[in-house]
């Protein structure tokens, strides 16, 4: 019956998120295309770029996220709303101070803007963009703790549902005024509006679900608070690791490069992001499932669930990285224009850091369930220096595609096969020789899938959107059923 419940639970999540994303992926789109058509490359560079800093800038919450779903597992599972409610009401504190200190950091950050952008022809009123771009960042901390309860109580779904409701609201809204109006301040004005409202409409929800929480419940003593002081230490690092590992590309694009080049590198981002978001969905909506098979269950019980999991891994990551190959500059091309396309060497970069984070998602998923940060952050920290100092290196030399490659090699040296062995280890008690030969197996499969379905393809000249939709079937119909053949029967069977 618990299965069941935890499977019922997997799908809703599942089926709520992909409606939603893939909506707001659409919406996004156009929104996008408007964007450029209206202000050009020159904005969509600096707005990649002030995406980036204000990533880096996102360190201020210290990984809290992510502690603070695994902190609410175990008092939901016991059903103890007083210990729950004094958690939250920790939580709100710490949330204050954090909008705080990322207004004082941003506001810091403004005198050394001009050493990161790099524009031929200057943009009016840049440091007041920066600005609202900061305050965003500051809002988004506004009521989110409670949104972590319902993420760590298996309804993760209600979150998504506000959440793209909103998105597109502002997305549609945003389309509308820069139609009209043209103007990148009404923009970023309505995102800060759509930020706010998201949260503060979630907290009610989650309200309406938990009345049992109290505002006047006892504070957490200090053991409790040391214990995700623990976590939230550990979290840092592998947020401080994972920031300068994806969060500094842009902003080393707009120095050693262009501005302007972010700008089209963010184009290729979108898309990339928007698969993630989509697979990330499937993943993540089964993450409080497992943390609750880690707290009730046994290793042989953990390890069969991993297999699974990592079996639909192979499989969307097949898929959607041969579909990204054979199709992206297809898509920029009837999309935005040739001149927005970037080289096949950029675009292989791009794909590779893709394909090691899909594959590595059953990892990721069982990490945040079972708390393997703890002993696993130091080696996220050395491959993030290991990023910068590649990344620099390889930048001066090879470009863009210098800068992309240096993070996958940086993953490869370091956590890619260090967090693996750990979660075998010490939570799925067996080798991962066979998580590993599985991934070399998908390696070969993938390249052999690419080269076949290239040669079908050869003839289809994509010169509109009817061809790219004809060349997008054929790519996605073979892909799939070469996956399916490899992986599907297999899942089917376990």
């Amino acid at each position: 019956m618990k299965e069941k419940s935890r499977l019922y639970n997997v799908l809703r999540n599942i089926q709520y998120g992909l409606i939603s994303q893939v909506l707001a992926i659409i919406f996004s789109f156009i929104n996008r295309t408007i964007f450029i058509k209206t202000l050009g490359s020159a904005y969509l560079g600096i707005n990649g770029l002030f995406t980036d800093i204000l990533t880096m800038l996102s360190l201020a919450d210290l990984g809290l996220g992510t502690a603070m779903v695994y902190s609410f597992y175990e008092p939901l599972a016991k059903k103890d709303y007083i210990k729950i409610s004094s958690l939250v009401n920790f939580y709100k504190r710490i949330y204050e101070y954090i909008a705080i200190i990322v207004i004082v950091i941003g506001i810091g950050l403004l005198p050394f803007l001009k050493y990161i952008i790099n524009l031929d022809n200057g943009i009016p009123y840049i440091k007041f963009y920066y600005l609202l771009f900061v305050l965003n960042t500051a809002a988004s901390y506004i009521y989110i703790y409670k949104s972590s309860i319902v993420t760590a109580d298996q309804k993760n779904y209600i979150v998504s549902i506000y959440q793209s409701i909103s998105k597109m609201l502002v997305l549609i809204i945003q389309c509308i005024l820069l139609f009209i109006f043209k103007k990148y301040v009404l923009y970023l004005l309505l995102q800060i509006v759509g930020t706010v409202l998201t949260n503060v409409l979630i907290s009610r929800k989650a309200d309406k679900l938990y009345p049992e929480l109290v505002s006047t419940a006892p504070k957490l003593v200090s053991k409790e608070k040391k214990e995700i002081f623990e976590n939230i230490k550990s979290v840092f690092i592998y947020k401080v690791s994972s920031v300068l590992l994806n969060g500094t590309d842009n902003t080393l694009i707009s120095v050693l490069i262009g501005t302007i080049w972010v700008g089209y590198y963010s184009n290729y981002m979108m898309i990339i992001n928007g698969l993630n978001s989509v697979t990330s969905i499937i993943f993540n909506s089964t993450v409080a499932s497992i943390g609750n098979i880690v707290v009730t269950e046994n290793e042989q019980k953990r390890k069969e669930i991993f297999d699974k999991v990592q079996l639909v891994s192979l499989a969307i990551t097949t898929i959607t990285t041969t579909c990204l190959y054979l199709l992206f500059n297809d898509f920029i091309k009837i999309w935005i224009g040739s001149r927005y396309i970037l080289n096949n060497e950029i675009i292989i970069s791009i794909i590779i850091n893709y394909y090691l984070a899909g594959i590595l998602q059953p990892v990721w998923i069982y990490r945040q369930a079972t708390g393997i940060y703890k002993q696993t952050k130091y080696i996220m920290l050395i491959c993030a220096i290991v990023n910068i100092f590649l990344s620099l290196f390889m930048g001066m030399f090879l470009g863009m595609s210098g800068i992309l490659l240096a993070s996958a090699i940086s993953r490869i040296l370091t956590y890619f096969w260090y967090e693996p062995r750990l979660l075998f280890k010490y939570y799925l008690g067996s080798k991962e020789i066979n998580f590993f030969l599985q991934i070399i197996f998908n390696f070969f499969i993938i390249i052999i899938t690419v080269y076949i379905i290239k040669k079908i393809t050869m003839y289809i000249i994509v010169k509109n959107f009817g061809e790219f939709l004809l060349k997008g079937i054929v790519v996605g119909g073979l892909s799939c059923g070469i996956s399916f053949i490899i992986y599907g029967r297999k899942l089917i069977k376990s």
